[in-house]
């Protein structure tokens, strides 16, 4: 779907719940991480891409306090008045975009301008991102809302900011243990770059890819076996990485080299030693991935990422039998690299492939989860595409 016809549906969208046009459309990517897994809460390096799949969010002010959202994915209208948004009390589809209201209106309060200032707001969300795919759907929300209520409500916060207000609205609001990458990608994406973002700093590169010009694409492999942020396994580890850095005496895992995993080693238990050895090679592969890029070319990339989805699987343990089919399915049928993507437990992996050989890859694919009896998935290509706008 085109972002025009996205945007389209969510102007008719708005419309149909509150029966006026909206103020303005305003639509955020979701992402895909190229490499770099769980290395964003432990202060490392990530190198992501916005997609082409977007949220668009319709919103208009009102007269009162109250807020009013719907999504044209899950039924119903969840309203609350902005004096009564309690990060506490929030659930379920709705606690995305409100998060996001309850965390522009603490940003708002930090900048002296009163809470009890902000008007209401109608707010309708309209997506294509696949939802539990490890594409950051959730982060597609929370941008395209916090880029609309940025403007409805006059705050002038800058990307940066409004990253760290999406990462907030997950972490206390619906409570996952993310990072900051997936807020990132979505504002910040570039047509044709990666996004090189040191999660410690906060600074971002723009990297070029080339994929195009050097007749490779990127192959989204949606297993249909979707998962949470929410849930346990994120959490845990999270918690073991915390733990890792505790017993290695430094504030994060990103204060170590390759060179200390064998005193790592000594120190730490086998799980918890698994657990740090993904995250310090992680950060390396990331590093290697970008100097490769600008060295050799998008053709150099390949073995990065299949190291990273062993790491992933072996030593991090959060692939699923369905993703490594779907990795190791594509690495045999020609594939230049192939790996897991996003938190794992489920979701999506993506190849590298040559343009001529992707329609064969995607035939094999659906051969191969056909003979392994899992539910057939969803093949697509992707394009690092721009970030959070304003449509109209």
């Amino acid at each position: 779907m085109t972002t025009t016809e996205l945007s389209q549906q969510g102007r008719e969208f708005f419309a149909g719940q509150f029966g006026h046009p909206p103020d303005g459309l305003w639509s955020a990517p979701g992402r895909v991480n190229l490499i770099g897994e769980h290395t964003d809460y432990n202060n490392g390096f990530v190198f992501p891409i916005a997609i082409e799949k977007r949220t668009v969010a319709a919103a208009g002010l009102r007269s009162d306090r109250r807020l009013r959202v719907a999504s044209s994915s899950f039924p119903g209208m969840v309203e609350v008045s902005l004096d009564e948004l309690d990060p506490d009390a929030l659930q379920g589809w709705a606690a995305y975009p409100l998060g996001v209201a309850w965390a522009m209106s603490q940003a708002a309060g930090e900048k002296g301008i009163p809470g009890a200032r902000l008007a209401g707001v109608d707010l309708t969300l309209t997506s294509d991102v696949p939802a539990g795919a490890g594409l950051s759907s959730s982060a597609a929300v929370e941008c395209a809302a916090a880029l609309a209520l940025n403007e409805l409500w006059g705050l002038g916060l800058g990307r940066e900011e409004l990253a760290r207000i999406g990462q907030l609205a997950e972490n206390r609001v619906v409570g996952a243990p993310t990072g900051i990458m997936d807020q990132s990608a979505s504002l910040l994406g570039e047509p044709d770059h990666g996004i090189l973002l040191d999660c410690q700093s906060l600074r971002a590169d723009s990297v070029p890819l080339g994929f195009a010009a050097a007749g490779l694409g990127l192959l989204v492999i949606d297993t249909r076996t979707s998962h949470s942020h929410a849930d346990g396994g994120y959490a845990s580890r999270r918690r073991s990485c915390e733990e890792g850095a505790t017993a290695m005496g430094v504030p994060s895992l990103r204060a170590l080299s390759p060179g200390d995993l064998p005193r790592a080693a000594d120190v730490l238990d086998d799980e918890t030693f698994r657990r740090v050895r993904h995250i310090v090679t992680e950060n390396q592969r990331v590093l290697d991935t970008v100097a490769a890029l600008r060295a050799e070319g998008p053709s150099a990339v390949g073995s990065f990422l299949n190291q990273s989805h062993v790491s992933m699987r072996d030593d991090f343990e959060i692939s699923t039998p369905e993703l490594d089919l779907a990795v190791s399915t594509a690495q045999s049928l020609g594939a230049l690299g192939a790996r897991m993507t996003g938190g794992g437990f489920g979701g999506a992996a993506i190849a590298l492939v040559r343009n001529g050989d992707a329609a064969g890859i995607t035939e094999g694919l659906v051969r191969e989860f056909a003979r392994a009896g899992f539910t057939a998935p969803s093949i697509f290509p992707v394009s690092a595409s721009a970030g959070a706008r304003r449509e109209e």
